[in-house]
């Protein structure tokens, strides 16, 4: 790759010279101004305001304009004499955790590459450090005619630095947020977590810019003198929400469809509640009403039916007769028990007298003898 800057890592007293390559790389699709007339290309010219002539890059410098409309010129030379220690020099100032920098100021990133065999172990020695430490560093740098702040890191084996924007060019967030009061319920959090949850984690890997290859597509169709088909609608529309409870179960849905997870749902749904089936009125006209009929039930269990269905008057007569009925039943046992227990009482009080006779003759004949 190709270096756009030369310089050294000022670590300390450690000098590592470097050479900086940009780490990323644009995949957009440009396009050129035509006329569309006749299809020819536009350009823009260069043209002094003064006399009107057109002028090549060499004739042209930088001035600055200041509020009355003056331009004051600054060249190259002024520019140099500047007292900018970091014009060559990544400068590191400080070694702060990742977290203390704030995404927002993120630029663009490049690659630090040592710059010669002399330059291997200092920049193996700062690449280490940052790795065992958990931090990153925090440096100023001179590029494109400024002083930048950059942050730098270890990706792979590899020293990388984000340019950073400083702390006085981020914008507060005054007037940004709602300005109305709006209160969140549980249910809709509940929601928000579980779409968050059906999406899931994506490797990054694996995303790529969808638009580019239809742009890619249409102009190899236009190319080829191809028509080609206009993508469909979108039917999500444009960010009208008008019931948000029923807009996130629908965004649960359509993840777990997209994933395939639906129909497992619905199976496990179906177990837990039949989804009853509803016929339509004409449908039944069609069918001349035999579609709706019902099975007829069993014989037995009309029995069952009809025998159950009883009128509100007969069932505490029921009642009554049952209790009455009981009642004389244990009067009845009652007076048996007490006949059965007096004859036997009779009959045992004749035995004891027919046998007391006897004895008492006997005993009368014996006094008799004696006399």
């Amino acid at each position: 790759m190709r270096s756009i800057w030369n310089g050294a890592i000022s670590f300390g007293l450690v000098s590592i010279p470097i050479k900086l390559v940009n780490a990323t790389e644009s995949h957009s699709i440009s396009f050129r101004q035509i006329h569309l007339t006749d299809g020819g290309r536009i350009r823009y010219r260069k043209v002094c305001e003064l006399d009107e002539e057109e002028v090549t890059a060499a004739d042209i410098g930088k001035a600055y304009e200041d509020a009355d409309g003056t331009m004051i010129p600054i060249t190259d030379e002024d520019l140099a004499s500047l007292p900018l220690p970091t014009a060559k020099t990544i400068e590191i100032v400080a070694f702060v955790p990742a977290s203390e920098i704030d995404p927002l100021q993120m630029d663009a990133a490049y690659y630090l590459s040592a710059n010669g065999v002399p330059a291997a172990k200092p920049y193996t020695l700062l690449r280490e450090a940052l790795k065992r430490s958990k931090k990153v560093a925090v440096a100023k740098y001179a590029l494109r005619g400024r002083e930048r702040l950059g942050m730098l890191r270890v990706v792979d084996d590899v020293i990388a630095m984000h340019g950073l924007l400083w702390p006085d060019e981020i914008r507060t967030t005054d007037g940004v947020a709602p300005e109305t009061e709006v209160t969140v319920r549980d249910a809709e959090l509940d929601l928000a977590d579980a779409l968050m949850a059906t999406l899931g984690e994506v490797d990054m890997n694996t995303l790529h810019d969808d638009y580019r290859e239809a742009v890619e597509a249409l102009i190899a169709a236009k190319a080829s003198g191809e028509a080609l088909e206009p993508a469909a609608a979108d039917e999500r529309g444009g960010g009208k929400v008008i019931d948000l409870i029923a807009a996130l179960e629908n965004s649960v849905r359509a993840a777990k469809k997209a994933r395939g997870e639906e129909g497992t749902e619905e199976a496990q749904e179906g177990t837990e509640a039949p989804v009853a089936k509803v016929t339509s009125l004409a449908g039944r006209k069609k069918s001349g009403g035999t579609g709706a009929k019902k099975k007829a039930a069993p014989a037995g269990a009309a029995r069952k039916t009809a025998a159950k269905k009883t009128t509100p008057g007969r069932t505490p007569a029921k009642k009554t007769a049952a209790r009455s009925t009981t009642k004389s039943a244990a009067k009845k046992t009652a007076s048996d028990t007490a006949a059965n227990t007096a004859k036997s009482s009779s009959a045992n009080t004749a035995k004891s007298s027919s046998a007391t006779k006897p004895a008492a003759k006997k005993t009368s004949a014996k006094k008799r003898a004696s006399a």
